[in-house]
């Protein structure tokens, strides 16, 4: 049996490079940095990416080590990327646009063996679902409406 659960956002692009949506009550802005023609109003959509990874982690984290019963105390996640700028300019081909990959890195306090944390974070990462959408081939249809 399984849970199915739909999760839909609306943003709206207006003049320059802010982008606004609302989700669940919350505003959220995506800028770029003003060297980019933004006003750095809020982080990119890539750093958002990145913070969306992040946040995966650490929630399922909380949630595994609930489940464990191990007393977690915090998580400090850092994730990095590199991608070919020219290409989302379109000044290159020569690579993808996206992100070659990602490098997570993860302190665990908790009262854990490094195997044990090692164990741990694999199964987080594994029952992540950004990092699973990131990992497997997520199909993106964009329709014009």
């Amino acid at each position: 049996m399984s849970n199915m659960k739909r999760v839909e956002i609306v943003a709206a692009l207006g003049p320059g490079m802010k982008i606004e949506s609302q989700v669940r009550g919350h505003r959220v802005i995506v800028d770029q940095p003003r060297p980019a023609g933004g006003t750095d109003a809020g982080p990119t959509p890539l750093e958002y990416q990145m913070v969306a990874l992040a946040g995966c982690i650490g929630s399922i984290g909380r949630i595994v080590a609930h489940q464990k019963k191990i007393a977690l105390r915090g998580m400090e996640i850092a994730v990095g990327g590199e991608l070919d700028t020219d290409v989302l300019l379109g000044k290159s081909q020569a690579n993808r646009a996206g992100f070659g990959g990602f490098v997570v890195r993860v302190k665990i306090d908790a009262d854990l063996t490094e195997e044990q944390k090692r164990e741990f974070l694999k199964e987080v990462d594994e029952r992540c679902p950004v990092s699973d959408n990131l990992r497997q081939m997520t199909s993106v249809v964009a329709e014009v409406e």
